[in-house]
């Protein structure tokens, strides 16, 4: 049960980073739509404890060491391989881009001091814990993420007992809000999509580390389903305040500030964490697509990458979750569609395996 919990810990982890944590991608995928946004944030639930649990249980099946022996084997065909191996490389590299720069809107929003002060410090700390095995970075993802549920709880406990105005009154200012796509469904689907190629390499690696499959199972259904729960109480909490915090760029953050100072500095913490979290992960994934871990090849490619995600990063924390997640979320379907095929393709090998033997 240990093993399964820390799987399910780090696959929240790897997934949750500077858009969830803030709030900002709960905000434009699902309380933008007020009620509608709701429904989606249910659906979404289903679909992450599902993936969640067939990429880890893919990994441990294919003894993963990077994504791509994974994705080539899972996906059954040259082509759709092909492709979901550049999605994924693309999510890897981008979604650490904009993790860079979440953590400058950090100490920005929370104490007013330069953003560029935390993508600094983010870079720095990001490039070198890159540098350790996969255990040690695993080990790192998971410890961060319980202060991040226990705090998630306590923010939304406060929210919905403090709400000012019914969900009725605030639906039309929820509605008002700029929105990722312009559908709640197509918005719950594409949500699922993008995280999924988020967490896909680091889950399969975490897959690929474990040798028994039903713990890498377990572990992934348990972490997806635990995801998807966050999500709702989330945009609840968010949804109850949405009048005051919507203009945010960290809107989750914007209520625990508003519950008591503390709390929020104690949070900003916590979610530097979590963007700390996704960075290690989306980095140490790229890294380890194309060298192999721990040589002095892989160090410079780390270092080269931490240096041009660091540029790039002053595009702007909003500007990119509101570009770049909707055009990865449709890009993910390719790799959905591979999963969700995969199971019937992988018993049909092994069919033709036990057949041959005999």
């Amino acid at each position: 049960m240990k093993k399964v919990l820390k799987i399910a810990s780090a696959f929240i982890g790897i997934i949750v980073g500077a858009g969830f944590a803030s709030g900002q991608e709960i905000l434009q995928y699902f309380t933008s739509f007020g009620y509608l946004g709701t429904i989606g944030t249910i659906i979404s639930t289903a679909l992450f404890a599902y993936m969640g649990m067939m990429l880890v249980k893919l990994g441990t099946r294919t003894q993963a060491t990077s994504h791509k022996e994974a994705v080539y084997k899972v996906s059954g065909n040259k082509w759709l391989g092909l492709i979901v191996d550049y999605v994924i490389i693309l999510t890897l590299f981008g979604v650490g881009v904009v993790m860079i720069a979440g953590a400058g809107s950090i100490p920005s929003q929370q104490f007013g001091l330069p953003p560029v002060l935390g993508v600094i410090l983010m870079s720095v700390i990001v490039v070198a814990i890159i540098m350790m095995n996969v255990d040690k970075v695993v080990n790192v993802i998971g410890s961060i993420t319980p202060f991040l549920i226990i705090t998630v709880l306590i923010i939304s406990g406060y929210s919905l007992f403090t709400m000012d105005q019914s969900f009725s009154d605030l639906n039309a200012v929820a509605v008002d809000q700029p929105s990722a796509l312009s559908n709640w469904f197509l918005s719950a689907i594409n949500y699922v999509s993008f995280n999924v190629a988020v967490g896909a390499s680091m889950s399969l690696l975490m897959g690929g580390n474990e040798k028994d499959e039903r713990t890498s199972a377990l572990g992934g259904l348990l972490g997806g389903l635990g995801l998807g729960i966050m999500i709702v109480i989330s945009h609840l909490a968010i949804f109850s305040k949405v009048d005051t915090v919507a203009s945010y760029d960290m809107p989750l953050l914007a209520l625990v500030d508003g519950l008591s100072p503390v709390l929020g500095t104690f949070y900003s913490i916590v979610l530097f964490g979590m963007v700390f979290n996704t960075a290690v992960s989306m980095f140490f994934s790229f890294a380890a697509r194309y060298t192999k871990v721990g040589t002095s090849q892989h160090k410079k490619f780390v270092l080269i990458t931490g240096v041009v995600a660091f540029g790039l990063s002053f595009v702007g924390f909003t500007e990119l979750v509101a570009f770049f997640y909707p055009l990865i979320g449709y890009m993910g379907l390719f790799l959905i569609l591979a999963l969700v095929t995969a199971p019937f393709r992988l018993k049909k090998e092994s069919q033709q395996e036990e057949r041959l033997s005999a």
